[in-house]
C-alpha cells in the first residue's frame, strides 16, 4: 500500500462487528429461531447419512488428535476444530444441504458445526448457539450478494469463501467477543480462506471439504482473536482485501452486507432441497419429471433444449460430453444433462441415483445424450433459480415446460414436517434405526433450550 492511501475512518469489519455486537441486546425474529431450528435438524440429519461414507472414513483417518466434542454419527470424539471439519464435510458431503438462492453458498454446513463445536467446547449454552448460528448464517449469505457471480467465475467455491468468514462472525457471536476482537477475528479469518472448484474436472472430492475447512477455520480464527492476535480491519474493501484476491474487485455493495443488518433477516429465505445434487439443477429436473407425466416416454424424445443462465455453464453445462455422461456419481451431482434425465426416466432423484450403477444406466444415458442447451441472458439468476426446457419429439411435437423459483426456497419453502421427513430418511440411510431417529428428532427441536449436549448424535 502508498503512503498516499488513506484508511477508512471506520472500515466495513468494524461496521459489521457494531452491528453483531448489538444485535446481542435484541431478540431474534420468530422466523429467524425457526430456520435456525430447520438448519439443525437438516445438518444433523445429513452428517448421519453420510457417516459411512468413504470420503467420511478418509475424513476421519485425517483427523488424528482427540477431545471433547461430537462428530455426528460417530462415538469418537475430537477437538473443537476436527469436529466442525468431520462434520462440516459430511453435512456437505451428499449435496442435499440448504441453500442461499442469492449467493449461491450453503450456509447450514459451514455454521451449524463450526458454532456446535465451539459452544460445545467453550461455552456449552443453547442460547449462545442458537445466536451464533443466525448471525454467521447471516454475515456468510450478505456477503455473497455483495459481489454477485464474480466469485465463482473468478474460480473459487462461494462457500468455502464466504463460509469462513460466516463461521468468524457465528462463533464470534456465540462465545461474546467484543467489537474489537470480531474485526480481529474477520481480518484473520480472510487469510484462511481457500477453495478452488477444479473438482468439477474428474468429480473429485474436495468440494465436499471446503464447508468443513471454513468451519474449523473460522473457529481457529476466533480464538485467535480472543488471545489478541491482530487481524486487518480492511479486511473487506481494502486493496488487498477478501474480494479483491476471490473476486478480482474492490468495488462491491457493501451496503448489502450492512446496510440493514439486524433489521431485515436475509436468513429467512434459506432453500432446502429436495435432491441431493447442484441446486440450479432442481427446476430442470422438475421440468423433466413433468413432461414424463404428461405420457411423454424417453424414447419420445428427439432433444431437449434447456434455457440456462450463463453463469452456471461452466460448473452444470460444459463440457457437454462429460455433463450428458459424467464419469462418477459425484460428478454426476453437477451435471444438468443427467439429472434432468435421471428425473424423467426414474420420476425422481434420490440418494441412490448416484451410485457407480445408477450413472451407468443406459436408459438415463440415452436421454441424457439428447440434453443440451441455449442461454437465456434475462435469466434472473442468481436471484432467482427457474427452468425452462423445449422437447421436441419424434413425432414433430413440441412440449415445453417452465418451473418459475426453486422448489424449497422463499416462493415454495419447506414445511416443519418436509424437514423432519428428510431428517428420518436421512438417518435411516445412514444405519440409524426410526426408533433412535425419532428420539434425535425430538431432541433437536429443543436443543436451543437449554445445555448443549450432543452424546445423543454419537454413534
Amino acid at each position: 500500500m502508498s503512503m498516499a492511501t488513506k484508511l477508512p475512518d471506520i472500515s466495513v469489519s468494524e461496521q459489521l462487528a457494531q452491528r453483531i455486537v448489538a444485535q446481542r441486546a435484541e431478540q431474534l425474529p420468530t422466523t429467524v429461531k425457526q430456520k435456525c431450528e430447520d438448519l439443525l435438524i437438516d445438518v444433523a440429519g445429513l452428517c448421519v447419512t453420510a457417516r459411512n461414507e468413504d470420503y467420511i472414513k478418509a475424513t476421519l483417518a485425517g483427523c488424528d488428535d482427540e477431545g471433547s466434542c461430537t462428530a455426528i454419527g460417530h462415538a469418537r470424539t475430537f477437538s473443537a476444530a476436527s469436529a466442525s471439519f468431520i462434520n462440516g464435510t459430511a453435512a456437505h458431503g451428499e449435496d442435499f444441504d440448504d441453500t442461499f438462492e442469492g449467493g449461491p453458498v450453503h450456509a447450514g454446513a459451514v455454521i451449524v458445526p463450526a458454532v456446535l463445536a465451539a459452544c460445545e467446547r467453550h461455552r456449552p449454552d443453547g442460547a449462545s448457539a442458537l445466536l451464533g448460528i443466525a448471525i454467521g448464517t447471516e454475515v456468510m449469505c450478505r456477503l455473497s450478494t455483495v459481489v454477485p457471480k464474480a466469485v465463482h467465475k473468478a474460480g473459487f467455491h462461494p462457500t468455502a469463501i464466504f463460509g469462513v468468514m460466516g463461521a468468524a462472525a457465528g462463533v464470534g457471536a456465540a462465545l461474546g467477543l467484543n467489537a474489537k476482537q470480531l474485526v480481529d477475528a474477520l481480518g484473520i479469518a480472510a487469510s484462511f480462506a481457500g477453495g478452488i472448484i477444479e473438482y468439477l474436472a474428474e468429480g473429485a472430492w474436495t468440494k465436499r471439504l471446503h464447508p468443513g475447512w471454513a468451519a474449523q477455520s473460522g473457529l481457529r480464527a476466533v480464538l485467535l482473536a480472543r488471545g489478541g492476535f491482530i487481524g486487518p480491519r480492511t479486511v473487506f474493501e481494502g486493496v488487498h482485501g477478501l474480494f479483491y484476491g476471490f473476486a478480482h474487485t474492490t468495488q462491491g455493495d457493501y451496503g448489502a452486507l450492512i446496510g440493514d443488518f439486524g433489521g431485515r433477516w436475509v436468513t429467512e429465505t434459506l432453500a432446502f432441497k429436495p435432491y441431493p445434487c447442484g441446486t440450479m439443477a432442481h427446476p430442470y429436473i422438475d421440468c423433466g419429471k413433468r413432461i414424463a407425466a404428461r405420457g411423454v416416454k424417453a424414447g419420445d424424445v428427439k432433444e431437449i433444449i434447456c434455457e440456462v443462465a450463463e453463469g452456471t455453464v461452466h460448473r452444470l453445462w460444459e463440457p457437454l460430453a462429460d455433463k450428458q455422461r459424467p464419469p462418477n456419481g459425484y460428478a454426476a451431482k453437477f451435471s444438468t444433462p443427467f439429472l434432468l434425465a435421471t428425473g424423467f426416466v426414474r420420476g425422481g432423484v434420490g440418494l441412490d441415483a448416484f451410485t457407480e450403477r445408477a450413472v451407468r444406466d443406459e436408459d438415463v444415458l440415452a436421454l441424457s445424450s439428447k440434453v443440451r442447451y441455449v442461454i437465456d441472458h434475462d435469466n434472473p439468476y442468481p436471484r432467482d433459480f427457474t427452468g425452462h426446457i423445449r422437447a421436441v419429439l419424434n413425432d414433430g411435437r413440441v412440449i415445453e415446460e417452465r418451473q418459475p423459483h426453486f422448489r424449497g426456497g422463499a416462493h415454495e419453502p419447506l414445511a416443519r414436517a418436509d424437514i423432519e421427513e428428510k431428517f428420518i430418511l436421512n438417518a435411516r440411510h445412514g444405519g440409524l434405526d426410526g426408533e433412535r431417529a425419532r428420539a434425535a428428532l425430538g431432541r433437536l427441536a429443543k436443543f436451543y433450550q437449554g445445555k448443549i449436549d450432543l452424546a445423543f448424535l454419537r454413534g
